[in-house]
């Protein structure tokens, strides 16, 4: 039987932006303590967690006190240098485990393994040099895209190649790092599926989103998605079936694109996803709560939707418009971040636009 963790317990957590502070926030309303470490000064989780850690990732006495304050440890971006985590792992379990760590910060090894589950993705190939590139192209075609294997988000470490003379600058554009390179999915839209599983092996799904990007960053998420009743099962299915590969505890978002011909996995993230935020305003449990509960063995919510919902990520200057937004009867979610910069993520707003359809 899954030992379920006791209210009053710390669960640590690596990293203290935004998605640390949302489950600090909903551990909290369990009754449950957060330890934030976190390499860089006044973290916005900081502000609601009941320890921070301010320390680097290859500082080993940092990361031994840490591990010996907490009951268990989660995490907020999946990027975490592997000897961290070897040394984190002798001190309390980590969940999610690192199995969908490795498998998530590497785009290859990411791309294989959903293949080999017999799951959809774009073509791809392994990037090292130059005639890998060219050898590639000749099979993918262009428009393709060039991916650094590892450490990207929100559109960065990656160049488009819309023709074979794009190529050798996408090539410098990775600075020596190993690359993917992806072909372009003709697809009408993206969708993401939240999806949760605890260590007994129970499976929750949230209704999939309808995401819409700007920059490569996600600018909205709509729920419900423009998606049959078979597609939205098949998706549904498709995270269900990741999970449950990779032997999951916590919160996963699944991206997938709507194509003719099925829906094709575009990536998974091992942890509460940007594209998630809606549950916030439109579940009785939030995709936080739904990974708290998860990571502690605690039962899981059933991700019931009871509201249709937009959310939008407030990105740079729009934080600019909270005073406005107030005025509305939009629920604003803020991240405590003092500097303004283009492209961060300051917060997101969800609308919620009539009882769940």
């Amino acid at each position: 039987m899954t030992k379920l963790l006791p209210v009053g317990a710390t669960i640590g957590i690596l990293g203290g932006g935004q998605l640390g502070r949302m489950l600090s926030v909903a551990a909290a309303r369990l009754g449950l303590k957060t330890h934030i470490f976190e390499p860089g000064a006044n973290a916005p989780a900081g502000d609601v967690a009941h320890l921070v850690t301010t320390a680097s990732y290859d500082d080993a006495a940092a990361l031994t006190a840490f591990g010996k304050t907490v009951d268990i440890i989660t995490y907020e971006f999946e990027n975490i240098p592997t000897r961290a985590l070897d040394l984190l792992e002798t001190l309390a379990p980590i969940h999610p485990g690192r199995q969908a760590l490795a498998t998530s910060q590497d785009r290859l090894v990411e791309k294989t393994f959903l293949q080999e589950l017999g799951l959809q993705t774009a073509p791809f190939a392994d990037i090292a040099n130059a005639g890998d590139l060219e050898a590639a192209l000749g099979t993918i075609g262009t428009p393709a895209i060039l991916k650094t294997r590892r450490f990207g988000y929100d559109g960065k470490g990656q160049a488009r190649i819309m023709a074979a003379g794009d190529a050798d600058q996408a090539l410098a554009d990775m600075a020596g790092a190993p690359a993917i390179l992806e072909g372009f999915v003709n697809f009408t839209h993206e969708v993401s599926v939240i999806g949760a599983r605890n260590p007994s092996g129970d499976v929750a799904c949230y209704d999939p989103g309808e995401n819409v990007h700007e920059a490569g960053i996600l600018r909205t998420t709509t729920v419900p998605a423009k998606l049959t009743p078979s597609q939205r099962t098949d998706a549904v299915l498709i995270a269900a079936r990741i999970l449950n590969a990779l032997d999951y505890v916590g919160v996963m978002g699944v991206e997938l694109f709507v194509t003719p011909q099925g829906l094709i996995v575009n990536e998974v993230a091992p942890r509460v996803h940007n594209s998630g935020h809606w549950t916030q305003n439109g579940c009785a449990i939030c995709q936080f709560e739904q990974h708290i509960r998860a990571v502690a063995g605690w039962p899981l919510g059933a991700g019931t939707r009871h509201s249709d919902v937009v959310m939008e990520n407030l990105i740079g200057d729009d934080v600019d418009r909270v005073p406005e937004l107030s005025n509305s009867d939009a629920a604003i979610h803020l991240y405590g971040k003092a500097e303004v910069r283009a492209g961060r993520k300051m917060g997101h707003v969800n609308r919620v636009v009539g009882p769940a359809s």
